[in-house]
């Protein structure tokens, strides 16, 4: 594009300037404006970039004048939408949801990178690496959220096939591949997985499904149904919890678990856990475990589906624990 052509944008250029290269702690000069404008194809004199900023500040930009360096001014813009706290939060926020994959957390908080300068996105991208929480593998799930909220607000019911993972990690079709129809009526948030609560009127039930496992999902031409049920329901009432934030060591332990249990381990560990064949019945896992009496605990949950293999500390810490616990229930049934 020619500078002539240029020209006519230098205002918008001078707006995003500001919006990008400045902050609270670091300002442009008039001179800083005038050379990445020039880099831009925009020539630019001193007295109209002044006016440009008194235009932008009139049109409500927060952009403070402060002295530095003697008596050179700097321009900031103070103030934005979103301030860097509340971006960080958001960030926190898509970075805990293990609902939202991991690349589509990239792809949203780039868009909240834009929202900030360049100085404080890079505060936002370090931020992005700080923990390694284990992310959904379905993609779609994004996008079956907003149809989902889609069929409410057209008081339509979904049809849609349901999944389990098989001890090989194969994605299984429930009921042989048959279609689900269902109302749904909220959406809940538990336990980092995002679910439908729906009404089932051929079981005529409330009934919920973990969203990343719904494929191939339509919407149908049929009113939804169950009102009467659950159109004031309470997704509060749906929350529990699995794993406290318990503190403990970290160690390496081998477990070997039923076939029925696939979906519990990739649920708990994620995808990329490899699972071992020990026989027709079970699979072994090696994962990395804070040691703890709630990591123990959420084993002996399982009974006989779940054992400790490896190493023989954790397995004598489990049977301390199981010990003490039927001591205290020593005599009942004499």
């Amino acid at each position: 594009m020619a500078k002539g052509e240029n020209q006519k944008y230098k205002l918008l250029y001078i707006m995003r300037l500001l919006y990008e290269e400045t902050d609270e702690e670091k300002g442009l000069s008039v001179g800083d404006i005038i050379s990445a404008l020039a880099e831009m194809g925009v020539e630019a004199e001193r007295k109209s970039v002044y006016s440009d900023i008194e235009t932008l500040i009139g049109y409500g930009m927060d952009v403070e004048k402060r002295k530095k360096n003697g008596n050179t001014t700097y321009y900031h813009l103070v103030s934005r939408e979103f301030e860097l706290a509340e971006l960080k939060l958001l960030v926190d926020a898509v970075q805990a949801s293990k609902f939202i994959t991991r690349k589509k957390s990239q792809e949203l908080i780039k868009k909240l990178e834009s929202l900030a300068s360049k100085t404080q996105a890079g505060q936002l991208m370090r931020q992005v690496f700080v923990s390694n929480r284990i992310k959904t593998m379905n993609e779609s799930i994004y996008y079956s959220v907003d149809y989902i909220h889609n069929a409410m607000t057209r008081d339509k019911e979904i049809s849609f096939k349901y999944f389990d993972w098989n001890e090989k990690q194969e994605k299984v079709l429930r009921h042989g591949g048959s279609t689900y129809t269902v109302s749904p009526w909220a959406l809940m948030w538990d336990d980092e997985n995002y679910y439908l609560i729906a009404y089932d009127s051929a079981s005529k039930k409330k009934k919920h499904y973990r969203i990343d496992r719904m494929v191939e999902m339509s919407l149908t031409d049929r009113p939804r149904q169950g009102g009467e049920l659950l159109s004031g329901v309470d997704t509060a009432l749906y929350s529990k919890q699995t794993f406290g934030m318990y503190g403990g060591r970290e160690e390496t332990v081998r477990l070997r678990c039923h076939n029925s249990l696939a979906n519990v381990m990739v649920d708990r560990f994620g995808r990329e856990t490899t699972f071992f064949t020990a026989d027709r019945e079970h699979f072994d896992i090696v994962v990395k475990v804070t040691v703890s009496p709630v990591f123990l605990s959420w084993v002996a949950t399982f009974g006989s589906d779940i054992r400790i293999m490896s190493p023989d500390g954790v397995i004598n810490e489990f049977l301390s624990l199981m010990d003490r616990a039927a001591t205290q229930y020593g005599g009942k049934n004499e």
